[in-house]
């Protein structure tokens, strides 16, 4: 199932909230999302398998959207259900133009989310009446992914679309993604979430060195510890040298906080115990360059 929208409508929360636990990046900032990025959720004899998608950009044409837009399209391209996230009582332009995408005889359901940031519930009724007789879809779900019973429901909705076939995965299997990618995804999120709107989202994150350590030998017996010792080495990327002195903030107070949050979650994710370095480099115009964009590994 492919979870598509425009950015910013709840796409990555959506799928940690189906999948139990957090896989994907959240941010206020727009494209956070930049890979497509498997969740796996299995439930009794249900096994759901969810694409994270990039918001379907359709203001900026850099090489950065256009490959995510590409992501977009590819993910479309064979699923059995697709789930288009809006915000609940809203439905633009950019929400029109992700719909178009929808590919002919695969049922996609609506997905009305943030629905507990609608002031008025009344008029959300009269709006799904009138959204139904412009957009065809399986089904309409108002809801919100903050709320467990939502979620269930959701997954309820959805069981009845899913094919009959052996699971894909192993069923304590969470992603398709590995700890090493997680971890820059991780940083990534710290960075543009203590940085806000001073930060343009052309910046990311490189993961230079992941290697994990034997445990060190303790004093008395000779017994080695049972905690993972994990090393990361990472550089954010930036565009300009101005960007550079935002990361780093004031005495390099900001580039310390962003590698203490980040090594904090890492630790709680990985159960180990995270040893993390953080660079700062700037490269103009990576964002709009093919060859950076396929070194970073986002195509």
């Amino acid at each position: 199932m492919a979870i598509v929208g425009r950015p910013n409508v709840g796409k990555s929360t959506l799928l940690n909230a189906l999948v139990g636990q957090k896989i994907s990046i959240t941010s206020r900032k727009a494209q956070t999302t930049r890979h497509r990025i498997v969740g796996v959720r299995t439930r009794g004899a249900a096994q759901f398998v969810f694409v994270d998608t990039p918001g379907f950009q359709t203001r900026h044409g850099q090489a950065l959207n256009r490959n995510l837009n590409r992501a977009v399209r590819s993910s479309l391209a064979d699923v059995d259900l697709v789930l288009l996230v809006v915000e609940a009582g809203r439905f633009g332009t950019e929400d029109r133009r992700v719909a178009e995408l929808l590919p002919a005889g695969c049922p996609a359901i609506l997905v009305a989310n943030k629905l507990d940031a609608v002031p008025r519930r009344a008029e959300l009724l009269p709006w799904l009446q009138q959204l139904a007789q412009q957009q065809r879809f399986a089904e309409y779900v108002p809801m919100s992914a903050e709320r467990p019973d939502d979620v269930q429901r959701l997954l309820d909705i959805i069981e009845p679309y899913l094919p009959q076939q052996p699971w894909r995965h192993d069923p304590d299997e969470l992603t398709d993604r590995n700890e090493r990618f997680l971890a820059g995804e991780i940083v990534r999120e710290k960075l543009f979430r203590l940085t806000g709107d001073e930060l343009p989202y052309t910046s990311t994150v490189v993961v230079d060195r992941f290697a994990e350590q034997d445990p060190p030998v303790r004093a008395r017996g000779g017994a080695r510890s049972p905690q993972r010792q994990v090393q990361i080495a990472a550089t954010i990327v930036v565009e300009r040298e101005s960007h550079k002195g935002i990361v780093i903030g004031r005495g390099g107070e900001r580039l310390k906080r962003i590698g203490s949050e980040a090594r904090q979650e890492l630790e709680h994710l990985l159960d180990a115990h995270v040893m993390l370095a953080l660079w700062v480099q700037v490269r103009s115009g990576w964002a709009d360059d093919e060859h950076h964009l396929r070194s970073y590994g986002i195509e």
